[in-house]
């Protein structure tokens, strides 16, 4: 059996330094006195965007239900809710890093649930990962990976908990 080059060897040892320091490189924050009136999540984009008075202040890269075609119709589907909504509440002790709760179900999406003969699910979040995956970083969004959520790093799930006031209005379009 031969061995591999040492070339080969550094070579992929290379790839993996740089593929766990993009992961973790910080992006551009959010400044701290920043005033967030709204968010938009574009799930065909998998894209989170927080705006003031019309005008976008950032974007987020996200991860969504692990079906994300269509709006969210019964538990469990694995798809993430569709319509307007609001930060209902911000959760410190989440399974994931800091989570705020999204006023899903509403009463549109009960009724529909409820003609299709099963529950409409609820817990629906904008989250960073897994207590103990942060080390994944950006990696997570490779997949759409939640049970219906949206997912963020830990580092911008961070700074959307702090953005974020309760009630602020959620837009998720398909």
């Amino acid at each position: 059996m031969s061995r591999a080059p040492i070339w080969l060897i550094l070579t992929l040892a290379g790839l993996a330094v740089l593929a766990a320091a993009w992961s973790q490189w910080p992006e551009k924050g959010l400044p701290p006195d920043s005033r967030v009136d709204r968010v938009v999540i574009h799930k065909s984009a998998r894209r989170l965007s927080l705006f003031r008075d019309g005008t976008l202040l950032k974007t987020y890269r996200v991860a969504l239900g692990s079906q994300p075609q269509g709006p969210k119709a019964c538990q469990g589907d694995g798809r993430t809710p569709e319509g307007l909504y609001r930060i209902a509440v911000k959760n410190r002790q989440s399974r994931y890093h800091l989570s705020l709760g999204i006023s899903y179900p509403g009463p549109a999406d009960r009724k529909g649930a409820q003609e299709l003969g099963c529950p409409p699910g609820g817990d629906i979040m904008i989250h960073g990962l897994p207590r103990g995956l942060g080390w994944l970083g950006r990696f997570h969004r490779l997949v759409d990976w939640t049970q219906g959520c949206i997912a963020v790093t830990d580092r911008e799930a961070e700074e959307l908990f702090q953005a974020l006031p309760l009630g602020l209005p959620v837009e998720i379009r398909p």
